[in-house]
């Protein structure tokens, strides 16, 4: 399970290309998560500070991740046929936070330590403004966004690696039937 978890072993089975951009994305994710831990802990740890400049490549890995799966799901008529347009508003979405959080690095420079005092004071309940950058505003109304539809999406297929039935059931339905919780045995055909 640590294996599936970790480097999607399945999904390497199965397509290579597939899990590489899926490696990629959630490995970068992962950097980019944990490098906002610094705007929640005062003091930040050490090793937040030394991920701190791996983070911003993991920003554009994490953007060219997604777009290498939204074009799958464009350009493969197999996936095409089976996306629905919840997927695209996903993707988009993901593809959208990571741009506007790559933008107030890039191009409009936001004032890092107002937003940690901001989040400070809502842990602490010591109230500061948030600052009114535009680029901020719309970052955080993205992330906003994704945290009050993620629990009701595809996003949320990370807890369902542990209930799927390919993991946690026996594959022997022609040598057992099972139903409820009493079993059966199967008899074999009369000719």
């Amino acid at each position: 399970m640590l294996r599936e978890v970790t480097v999607f072993e399945s999904l390497f089975r199965s397509n290579k290309w597939i899990w590489l951009f899926g490696w990629i994305f959630h490995v970068s994710l992962a950097v980019v998560l944990l490098r906002h831990l610094r705007y929640f802990l005062q003091p930040v740890p050490y090793p937040i500070v030394l991920i701190q400049p791996f983070g911003v490549i993991a920003g554009f890995a994490m953007v060219a991740g997604l777009l290498a799966l939204w074009a799958r799901r464009v350009l493969v008529e197999r996936i095409r046929y089976i996306t629905r347009p919840s997927d695209h508003l996903m993707l988009g979405l993901l593809v959208a936070i990571g741009l506007s959080g790559l933008s107030m690095k890039f191009l409009a420079h936001t004032d890092i330590v107002d937003v940690k005092e901001f989040f400070l004071g809502l842990i602490y309940f010591d109230w500061r403004p948030l600052p009114a950058d535009p680029a901020l505003l719309v970052h955080l109304t993205l992330v906003l966004t994704l945290m009050v539809v993620f629990p009701f999406s595809k996003l949320l297929h990370a807890p369902g690696v542990f209930f799927s039935p390919s993991r946690n059931q026996a594959d022997d339905t022609r040598e057992r039937r099972y139903a409820g919780s009493a079993q059966l045995e199967s008899t074999p055909r009369r000719a």
